[in-house]
């Protein structure tokens, strides 16, 4: 039971949001070996602290208030070798290191103003969850 949950990224103009996660996924952990399971028809929200928000207005120049996302939930199909945090080489690394996490230990994890987004995701997306370890049971 290996879904993929937390590649953040944005579109570019005119590009398919599910084609733009699949990009995002394999620019930034290099893996191209993922099936679309789910996407979570609305966007959610969540407001930047006022820390948060005043450091990253200074750090980028902007005036960000918070974040809109759009979920998406794929199944790795692939080897964990696969599994590259260089990326597949066309943008600058994200992360330093990467994990299989239950989906409760990913609402523990996050940080504290993304959780209610994070559980609202988890619990969305918790059918497949719930199918495919009914299924590991039956093989």
């Amino acid at each position: 039971m290996n879904y993929l949950l937390l590649i953040q990224g944005g579109a570019d103009e005119g590009e398919d949001l599910r084609n733009a996660a699949f990009r995002e996924l394999r620019e930034e952990t290099g893996v191209t070996s993922a099936e679309f399971i789910a996407e979570i028809p609305n966007w959610l929200t969540y407001d930047f602290p006022r820390d948060v928000k005043d450091k990253l207005n200074r750090r980028w120049r902007t005036s960000y208030k918070g974040q809109a996302q759009k979920w998406f939930l794929f199944k790795f199909t692939g080897k964990e070798e696969e599994i590259n945090l260089l990326g597949d080489g066309t943008a600058k690394p994200e992360f330093k290191v990467w994990s299989w996490m239950l989906p409760e230990q990913v609402i523990e994890h996050a940080v504290y103003f993304k959780r209610p987004v994070y559980e609202h995701v988890i619990n969305q997306f918790n059918p497949y969850f719930v199918e495919d370890s009914m299924n590991s049971c039956k093989d």
